[in-house]
């Protein structure tokens, strides 16, 4: 798909805007975790958006063996902000974490191509899950932006910063609606803008700041001392980088479902590769692990828009967010109960993306089985979030997330009951669906209008029987080698 370049920028804005809020959240929440001064924190999120962008046109342009070369944008990964607090409260500090990062996402680098090929083991049954499940867990961050994003803050859960979010929400649906192609595939867009607008009017939008602070800064490297190895830290980072590569692969495979492209091992592999290097060299640059940002992967669905090179536009302005504080203070003045109402529709698309995946399953044996359970084992760390608390701490880092959750679970009953067939009832479990009723062309074909049954026979609309032959007498009859039975009028029809 080729686009204009105002197009393409455009476009690549609109996933900028899409996730900017999931992407500065981990550097601030990580920030106070370690008691950083608000110009400290700054750095952190400059950081944090430079590294990204370069990220992101690594994934989306690539070179030899780094880079999946489809729309995937790249950030810092949620998974990882409950481990590295753990680290800071450890006293180990930021140096610590940056240590535990580059060897960690090295160990991943190393089991990268052996986890790829694992692709195998994602049929539908296993993708329509899991990418359902990517939709479902990013509800809750689109309902907690359309609160107002900070609990802490005296008007968060409030009417108006709810009604600010169904505002843009409706924004979002009636610009999708009007018959101009170009004005739909930039609803997002444009409902965020105007959305900013209304906010401004009501005087919930706050640009004050804009203004303050540097207007160009390049990140200094290493800001916060030279990384410190901790085998404590490096074990349970790990860990998480397990994760991210299992999110990442799920990531890969929803996009090439919504792209049409094809998708191998190899093709997994190069993105899991260009995730690992880029988190490996992030630290040098103060920031954290990068994976594939899910949200926008319903940004790609519902525009339509598969161009790889618009989010690689997307990634340069990220580049440019990083070197211009300035801007990037521009885009953060954007209110969070906008973005939240355009989530609601982005976070939703991509769960009904892996609704359309699963109606390609065929749901005899135990597929049903495996589509509940996974998606089901995948909601309870979203549902309830201390589930998971009285585990050790490397079981609670895998299954706090409820797409791990429900991608390790869907792989292993695959495996279970349609890989190792061996003992499988050979009649459908009682737990599959129905088969849906169905009669082949060839049997109604000679069916004429007021034909009906009666009491098991089947009546012409004179109310005479229909004789019903097996194919076998059929032949025969067409033969010539029997006699046509004669039609009879049907007693229990006669007085109709």
């Amino acid at each position: 798909m080729k686009l204009s370049p105002g197009k393409t920028f455009a476009y690549g804005l609109q996933h900028v805007l899409t996730m900017y809020g999931g992407i500065i959240a981990p550097p601030l929440i990580i920030g106070t975790a370690a008691g950083l001064s608000p110009e400290e924190n700054g750095l952190l999120v400059a950081c944090c958006l430079f590294v990204g962008g370069l990220a992101t046109l690594l994934q989306t342009i690539g070179i030899p063996f780094f880079g999946a070369q489809l729309p995937l944008v790249q950030g810092t990964s949620f998974a990882t902000v409950s481990t590295i607090v753990a680290i800071l409260n450890g006293g180990g500090g930021l140096p610590a974490v940056f240590g535990a990062v580059i060897v960690a996402a090295l160990i991943g680098l190393l089991v990268a191509p052996f986890f790829a090929r694992i692709n195998r083991f994602f049929p539908p049954v296993v993708t329509g899950a899991v990418i359902t499940m990517i939709g479902i867990s990013l509800i809750p961050v689109a309902a907690n932006w359309a609160m107002g994003g900070d609990a802490k803050a005296e008007n968060y859960g409030s009417l108006s910063n709810i009604g600010l979010a169904a505002g843009t929400l409706v924004l979002v649906l009636l610009l999708s609606k009007v018959g101009n192609a170009a004005i739909s595939r930039i609803s997002i867009l444009l409902a965020i803008v105007l959305g900013t607008i209304l906010a401004v009017i009501l005087g919930m939008a706050d640009f004050s700041k804009v203004s303050q602070g540097a207007i160009f800064a390049f990140p200094e490297p290493l800001a916060f001392g030279m990384p410190v190895f901790e085998i404590g830290g490096i074990i349970s980072m790990t860990i998480v980088m397990l994760v991210i590569l299992t999110e990442t692969t799920a990531d890969v495979l929803a996009v090439g479902e919504i792209t049409g492209s094809k998708i191998d091992s190899r093709r997994i592999a190069n993105g899991l590769r260009a995730d690992m290097a880029s988190s490996a060299l992030a630290p040098i640059f103060n920031t954290f692990p990068q994976s594939a940002f899910a949200q926008n992967v319903g940004l790609v669905a519902i525009t339509g828009i598969t161009s790889r090179f618009v989010v690689a536009a997307g990634g340069g302005i990220l580049v440019v967010l990083g070197l211009l504080p300035i801007l990037g203070r521009v885009v953060a003045a954007v209110p969070t109960p906008v973005l939240g109402g355009a989530g609601i529709v982005l976070f939703g698309t991509v769960a009904a993306s892996g609704i359309r995946t699963l109606s390609k399953v065929k749901y005899d044996g135990m597929n049903l089985v495996i589509v509940a359970t996974s998606i089901a084992f995948g909601c309870i760390p979203i549902v309830k979030t201390d589930f998971y608390s009285g585990f050790p701490t490397w079981f609670e880092t895998i299954f706090h997330s409820g797409i791990s959750s429900a991608a390790i679970m869907a792989v292993l009953l695959n495996l279970l009951f349609n890989e190792f067939t061996f003992g499988n009832t050979k009649n459908a479990s009682v737990f599959s669906a129905a088969p849906p009723r169905m009669v082949k062309q060839d049997e109604v074909c000679g069916l004429i209008d007021g034909d009906h049954f009666e009491d098991g026979k089947l009546i012409d609309k004179q109310g005479y029987e229909i004789p019903v032959v097996t194919p076998d007498d059929y032949q025969k009859i067409q033969t010539g080698e029997i006699q046509m039975p004669l039609p009879k009028l049907n007693q229990a029809g006669s007085g109709h």
